[in-house]
């Protein structure tokens, strides 16, 4: 179906390195595939809600066709973005690495979306709980920055790289396994020695946008 979802998680706007990548990579792939369309959610610039007690007794509600109106009402944010994710079946974040991790919008937006009942199902048998994502079929591209480098595969610094690495362990876990991440780092070094990293990401990108 083409149908993109891009989630963008940076606070800056048309001065975030990876927003203009994820915007142009989108670009070339609407332009190359006929039909496919783009949503596009911010996460970044807006508020998401964090999670509540009322929201976790509410998404763990035994009974979820069963609950009350107020439970429904603590839910009415996360099944909006539960059902746009469920609708597209392919998903671009774009995100810079902030202190090792992601920006607290798309922490937020993680959280709403991981839910019981919607993405995934804890199935207890005896004394132990397995879980069953139930997202299928999505393809996932996070496209993301870094001040520093060495964060990559194989990097002097991968270890500490919580971001990318932390949203391909949540999008699995609801059953996006089909993940690749396209980085472009140093953005702390001279703008001259970003702008290289910064090309090599977008030619990267550019060519994917034809076969992803």
């Amino acid at each position: 179906m083409n149908r993109v979802l891009l989630v963008h998680g940076s606070p800056r706007g048309g001065r975030s390195h990876s927003r203009r990548l994820a915007e142009a990579f989108v670009q070339r792939y609407l332009d190359t595939h006929a039909g496919a369309t783009v949503c596009r959610r911010e996460v970044g610039r807006a508020t998401v809600p964090a999670l509540t007690e009322a929201w976790v007794a509410a998404a763990f509600h035994p009974t979820p066709v069963a609950r009350p109106l107020h439970m429904q009402a603590d839910l009415a944010v996360s099944d909006e973005l539960v059902d746009e994710l469920l609708g597209h079946d392919r998903l671009v974040i774009s995100t810079p690495m902030y202190n090792f991790g992601v920006p607290s919008g798309l922490k937020a937006w993680v959280d709403q979306v991981v839910r019981p009942h919607r993405t995934v199902n804890a199935v207890r048998q005896n004394d132990a709980v397995t879980y069953h994502p139930l997202v299928h079929g999505m393809r996932a591209l996070i496209v993301t920055t870094r001040g520093g480098h060495g964060f990559g595969p194989g990097g002097d610094y991968e270890s500490a790289n919580h971001a990318d690495r932390w949203l391909r362990t949540a999008l699995g876990f609801i059953g996006i396994d089909d993940v690749q991440v396209i980085a472009a780092e140093r953005d702390e070094d001279s703008p001259e020695v970003f702008a290289v990293e910064y090309r090599m990401a977008e030619a990267e990108l550019q060519a994917l946008a034809g076969t992803w």
